[in-house]
């Protein structure tokens, strides 16, 4: 008898399953209601801090510490339509699970990155942090505010975006396990977006 397969989500795609898009578009669907609304000031500051801290990491290009936040089996979303709607159905700006993610630090290390010749600097705001009862005391949903400032080859633009993160519990640390940014003109010509948003 065969042992069975294991995968590796740093190799392979395996996780992205029907089952995996349902629970996304379920979660990330009549979300942000006044009811769900978590008001524990204690509980808002930490996952506050979660939050300043990732853009942090990013703002200092520290990206091999960025993935460390998310749990292995992940989602960073990027729609292309106003409501989020279905990645199944519909292009998103990026939809990559780990094997992605872990691709994209790499070709940014690479020094054969075109789009980041010369490298951007980027300032991150991150404001209006709620977080929301998911239903299961080991998740949690986040809503944030966010404006990226990049500055590259003589030029400073500005991105705006509301953002939206599912932390789950992993070994007693809140871990992500799906971001999704929402930029305010996502159906609009964004040029190319060479930085980790």
């Amino acid at each position: 008898m065969n042992a069975a397969v294991k995968h590796d989500p740093h190799k392979t795609s395996f996780y992205i399953t029907d089952a995996l898009y349902d629970e996304i578009i379920a979660d990330f669907s009549n979300w942000q209601r006044d009811d769900l609304v978590i008001n524990d000031h204690v509980e808002r500051d930490l996952f506050r801090l979660l939050l300043e801290h990732e853009a942090r990491l990013l703002d200092q290009d520290r990206l091999e510490d960025w993935l460390t936040l998310f749990t292995p089996e992940c989602v960073y979303w990027l729609p292309s339509t106003p409501n989020g709607g279905d990645p199944r159905k519909e292009i998103a700006i990026t939809f990559d699970d780990r094997r992605r993610l872990e691709d994209r630090v790499y070709r940014l290390r690479t020094g054969y990155a075109w789009s980041q010749k010369p490298k951007s600097r980027t300032v991150r705001l991150v404001t209006n942090v709620e977080v929301f009862d998911a239903g299961r005391a080991d998740t949690r949903m986040v809503r944030s505010n966010v404006m990226i400032a990049e500055f590259r080859g003589f030029e400073t633009r500005c991105l705006y975006a509301w953002c939206g993160h599912r932390y789950v519990k992993e070994g007693g640390k809140w871990m992500i396990a799906v971001r999704q940014l929402n930029l305010i003109d996502c159906d609009q010509c964004i040029r190319n977006p060479s930085i980790v948003l």
